[in-house]
């Protein structure tokens, strides 16, 4: 897998396809093949830059607490590495929350935004869920295992879970077979998704900017949607029926059909071809 420096951290990543740059921001705890069934379909489009977060797969760890805000300044840190002036960004719950940041203070950098299941500052509710994983890794002791027991039934419908429990398994054994993130990397991603607050960076967003939900996720519910969309000037909502907090996995086909609808919209290509 390629590295590069960026932000005084060696950084892991991994590209795919050819077409305007796009930049796939991971979720908590998570490393850049995270977005595998979406980057299947991109690829034919975008080129899909994946990146494993600080302390995420094989990109260095680093030390003391940090926010939102300096993972949202590791990712230009690496699109000026690797010499992208603008790209599309992407990211799921975490991977959203940065890229909020990521618009609104490189808004230069951006050429669309894709917020799924994201939010602009953790509430109360939130910071409890993200409380209670805390404590489960702190028992377990074991991040992968953590997620898959007690991060996946906040991601999945109990109909899912009913529907297709060899699916589930088979993202469990996908959760294992990833590099382990580390229990204090894992308690310094946790403590940054708590303290997020990027109110203040909604205005600022210049891309158009696609929002998402699932229509029974609690996590980060319906509940930001309207924060969102009147906080961001070119922004559109769409709820996905029938999942929860991670649609990527739940209904992988109309997700990818759908946020690929916006960004074929919103190509820069096509914007100066039309």
């Amino acid at each position: 897998m390629p590295k590069i420096k960026a932000n005084q951290l060696t950084m892991n990543y991994e590209q795919q396809g050819t077409g305007e740059p796009m930049l796939l921001i991971p979720y908590l705890a998570a490393d850049h093949a995270c977005y595998a069934f979406q980057v299947a379909e991109y690829a034919k489009h975008f080129t899909c830059i994946s990146v494993d977060l600080r302390g995420t797969g094989e990109t260095d760890k680093s030390e003391g607490a940090y926010s939102t805000e300096t993972l949202a300044d590791d990712m230009a840190a690496v699109m000026r590495s690797l010499g992208i002036a603008r790209a599309h960004v992407t990211g799921l719950s975490l991977g959203a929350a940065i890229g909020i940041w990521l618009a609104g203070k490189y808004p230069d950098q951006v050429i669309s935004l894709s917020l799924h299941s994201g939010w602009p500052k953790t509430d109360a509710f939130l910071k409890a869920v993200v409380e209670s994983l805390q404590l489960s890794a702190k028992a377990l002791e074991d991040v992968p295992e953590t997620v898959i027991r007690a991060l996946f039934p906040w991601c999945f419908t109990p109909e899912l879970y009913a529907a297709k429990p060899d699916y589930i398994e088979s993202l469990a054994a996908f959760v294992r077979s990833r590099p382990a993130q580390s229990l204090a990397s894992f308690m310094q991603q946790t403590n940054a998704v708590i303290t997020h607050d990027a109110e203040a960076q909604l205005a600022k967003i210049t891309a158009p900017t696609q929002i998402t939900f699932g229509r029974y996720d609690q996590a980060t519910s319906t509940r930001f949607a309207e924060r969102l969309k009147s906080g961001i000037r070119r922004s559109e909502v769409l709820v996905l029926e029938e999942c929860s907090h991670a649609p990527i996995y739940e209904k992988v086909e109309e997700f990818n059909e759908k946020t690929l609808q916006f960004l074929k919209r919103n190509s820069g290509l096509k914007a100066k071809s039309a």
